[in-house]
């Protein structure tokens, strides 16, 4: 399948796949966060965009239906002649028998993953700036995308959580810059290689690199692999800025790019092989301030103000530095971007405060970010008592594999309510989490911990052990049973109580 881009009367792109114009668009898994966000972001650029799915649900529900795009439930191949498309998009979740999927192979229908759609439609005509790595993603490529549009360049982004500037997980910018989280995951049932292969990046950030989707990668060298794939395809003109707080990293990308490689960092101490690194850090209620010195030109940059707690946040934001300034933007430029940063939800995110009780979400699931995100909020409120609620969700994280790390992955939290990880087809028995033997670990350590499997059961504990004062930081990359609202909820009733109980006057 042969594909050209055209510019659009609207000024984005129209794609030609073997000499036939695309305008409708049909994508298959439409109400997943980065399908959804995509669909929106196509509707934007001028297509003609409708989607199927089984399950449809607020908030996307709500935010396709005001894009104007039809959404077709449940999967039927009927759906494709309502769709009439000319390009079909097949979303990650999709499997091979698929009914629809399964139609549009049998009709011959042009059909793209999302990455490699995302890559022709959108990317094709914009320099791409990518963030990948384990930890750090979202933030990152948020982060990215302000600087740019505080500075008024008017970036095209997608990320994978909901920045708390715009609102979204997507902008369709008039810019010449794209900023987009590279996931290392694979993309479709029919491609098996990484996300981020797709994503035709010229400038790439790369964050970190530990082992990570045990259910796609068989070992450490294995999920390295994918990492040296996406070193190759940066071309010779762009660029690798690579934490040096990775040297494996930082190994892979100069034996395996062609492009220049820039190393950043930040950290209590100097980091070997570093160019640019934060200095005259300080962390406090407000967030942080740094400067970022330059030791190839023994250059420092003014002071900068992040409102984000933690020197994994001051690290980011000095690989941002480093991209913003490749390309073309000057110290005083990046500044207001750094400063108005408002973050990403579900990152340190505060839900409610309620009888003295500060409830904070936050994704984090690998035990690096358990700890930085631990050791960050400490850092933010180093007064209060800090109680961590943690969810082994995903699939890395339900099996032993960690186990040690968690273990001491919460220094910092004066107690430590774990969730008994939920039997998962993937995990076999002897390759499971013990969240028992981790909460001794802590226990030895010197912290109280505990286990629970039912969310009522772990809510009533929490809601129990808090008290006025405390910050309670919940660590989940899913809903987690409704843990956080059900948990405002028991605060709530509980300080109605009290409020009731309390003498008049």
């Amino acid at each position: 399948m042969s594909t050209t881009t055209t510019p659009a009367p609207n000024g984005n792109v129209l794609e030609t796949i073997d000499g036939a114009s695309v305008r409708r668009i049909h994508l298959l898994g439409v109400a997943g966060t980065g399908m959804g966000a995509f669909a929106g972001m196509l509707k934007a650029a001028g297509y003609d965009v409708t989607g199927s799915d089984t399950n449809v649900y607020p908030p996307m529900s709500d935010m396709l239906r005001a894009w104007e795009i039809d959404v077709m439930t449940p999967y039927d191949p009927a759906n494709l002649d309502r769709a009439r498309p000319d390009l079909v998009i097949v979303g990650n979740v999709i499997r091979r028998e698929n009914p629809e999927a399964t139609a549009v192979r049998e009709r011959g229908l042009p059909s793209m993953s999302f990455p490699a759609a995302f890559g022709s439609l959108i990317l094709a005509t914009r320099h791409s700036v990518v963030v990948a790595g384990t930890h750090g993603k979202t933030t990152t490529s948020a982060l990215m995308a302000h600087v740019l549009a505080a500075a008024g360049l008017d970036p095209t982004f997608l990320v994978g959580g909901v920045t708390r500037n715009y609102d979204s997980n997507f902008r369709l910018g008039k810019g010449p810059h794209a900023v987009v989280e590279g996931d290392e995951y694979d993309t479709a049932y029919f491609d098996k290689g990484p996300k981020f292969m797709h994503y035709r990046a010229r400038t790439a950030i790369l964050t970190s690199l530990e082992f990570d989707h045990a259910d796609i990668y068989r070992d450490l060298p294995h999920y390295e692999s994918a990492f040296e794939r996406f070193a190759a395809v940066v071309p010779p003109e762009g660029q690798l800025i690579v934490s040096a707080q990775y040297p494996r990293l930082v190994a892979i990308a100069r034996a395996h790019g062609e492009a220049p490689v820039v190393t950043y960092a930040a950290a209590p101490h100097e980091v070997p092989d570093t160019r640019f690194q934060a200095v005259d850090v300080r962390l406090g209620p407000d967030g942080a301030r740094f400067r970022v010195r330059d030791a190839e030109r023994g250059s420092t940059s003014p002071e900068y103000h992040l409102p984000m707690a933690g020197y994994h946040n001051v690290e980011n934001a000095v690989g941002v530095y480093v991209a913003a300034r490749a390309l073309g933007l000057t110290d005083e430029q990046i500044a207001p971007g750094f400063a108005t940063f408002a973050g990403v939800k579900r990152r340190q995110e505060p839900r409610g405060e309620i009888g003295g009780v500060l409830v904070l979400d936050d994704f984090a699931h690998h035990p690096t970010a358990v700890r930085e995100t631990v050791a960050a909020v400490r850092a933010r409120y180093p007064d209060r008592r800090l109680l961590a609620v943690f969810e082994p969700r995903s699939n890395t994280s339900r099996r032993n594999l960690h186990q040690a790390e968690y273990g001491e992955a919460f220094e910092g939290a004066q107690h430590v309510f774990l969730r008994e990880p939920e039997p998962h087809d993937k995990v076999p028995v002897d390759q499971r989490l013990d969240a028992h033997a981790v909460v001794r670990a802590l226990e030895a350590h010197g912290i109280e911990a505990e286990v629970h499997e039912p969310v009522p059961t772990l809510v009533q504990c929490v809601a129990d052990t808090a008290a006025p004062g405390d910050v309670v930081l919940v660590m989940s990359n899913g809903a987690f049973g409704g843990f956080i609202p059900s948990l405002l909820d028991a605060l709530a009733s509980r300080a109605a109580r009290r409020a009731q109980d309390a003498p008049n006057g």
